[in-house]
């Protein structure tokens, strides 16, 4: 049985942050239980290019809102508190937030640790840029 808080997770080498965005990795690869599983917080006025492509994830947003756009499609979506989006095709998505965001993530294959991206999608974070700028 794992039991954590996020409280205890702050501080470590599983809070993880980066420009407009911070991670709290609750339950990573070394777990043993299959995924990960993250809290994520994502900061009004900004625009994040991801591309999970060794990863399918799910995504649970709790706090805050913004648009999801699928740039392999040009699809859009609006996301609001309660709104569940799944990345099961490795698709690279924009996610412009105009509220802080609070999520609720899960990783297939887990994360492991504080991985750094590269711009062919290995975890997590392709670009970040402030709205209008």
């Amino acid at each position: 049985m794992i039991v954590r808080t996020t409280a205890e997770i702050t501080g470590t080498e599983r809070d993880v942050a980066g420009e407009g965005w911070r991670s709290k990795r609750i339950v990573l690869g070394g777990d043993g239980v299959g995924f990960s599983f993250h809290e994520t917080t994502i900061e009004a006025g900004t625009v994040h290019e991801f591309h999970y492509r060794h990863h399918v994830e799910a995504v649970w947003l709790i706090e805050g809102e913004g648009t999801l756009t699928d740039l392999d499609n040009g699809a859009t979506y609006e996301l609001v508190p309660g709104s569940m989006y799944l990345l099961d095709g490795h698709e690279r998505h924009r996610l412009e937030v105009r509220s802080t965001m609070r999520m609720m993530c899960v990783f297939n294959p887990p994360v492991t640790g504080q991985e750094v991206h590269d711009s062919d999608g290995v975890y997590p974070l392709v670009a970040a840029t402030t709205i209008g700028g």
